[in-house]
């Protein structure tokens, strides 16, 4: 049985994620996206948020699985039994990063390889930062996310503005 992780931020999630889910759900047999408890970056939603946000969007998805992880995603992959890491490349930036940490991860577990799929076409400038950089401006996100991600935005930043 083929099984692979998603590992990510997604701080939010968005149609881009939501496309790399979908087409990797259809090659491995299982597909545990994991959604990183401690990045070293300030985050919008709590990990409990980001988790309930994903399953949400996923939830037609049979073979998807969504759980919090912590520390490095190649032992994260080895404890749950992935043989592979998936992840999505946008334009230029993200292959050099990619490339870079797929090496890393080689070179600590040569078991894990890394299956990289290009992100949509519709979705190479779409980043979590730009959507809340545009929600926190009152923009419509609403055909870059899951409806209850912008929902979720919308209620974040209407807190905020209140807190300033």
């Amino acid at each position: 049985m083929a099984e692979a992780i998603y590992p990510g931020t997604f701080d939010p999630i968005h149609n881009g994620h939501l496309d790399i889910v979908n087409r990797a759900s259809r090659l491995f047999d299982r597909l545990l996206v994991g959604v990183y408890e401690a990045p070293p970056k300030s985050l919008l939603f709590s990990t409990e948020e980001r988790v309930e946000l994903f399953k949400a969007s996923v939830a037609d998805i049979p073979n998807v699985v969504v759980v919090p992880f912590s520390g490095l995603a190649v032992k994260f992959a080895r404890r749950v039994g992935a043989q592979f890491i998936v992840r999505g490349l946008r334009a230029g930036f993200d292959f050099e990063n990619e490339f870079e940490m797929a090496l890393m991860w080689r070179s600590l577990d040569p078991g894990v390889d890394v299956v990289c799929m290009m992100s949509a076409l519709q979705y190479q400038f779409v980043y979590s930062s730009r959507i809340k950089e545009v929600a926190r401006m009152t923009g419509d996100i609403s055909s870059l996310v899951p409806p209850q991600v912008a929902t979720g935005l919308k209620a974040k930043f209407k807190t905020v503005s209140r807190e300033t």
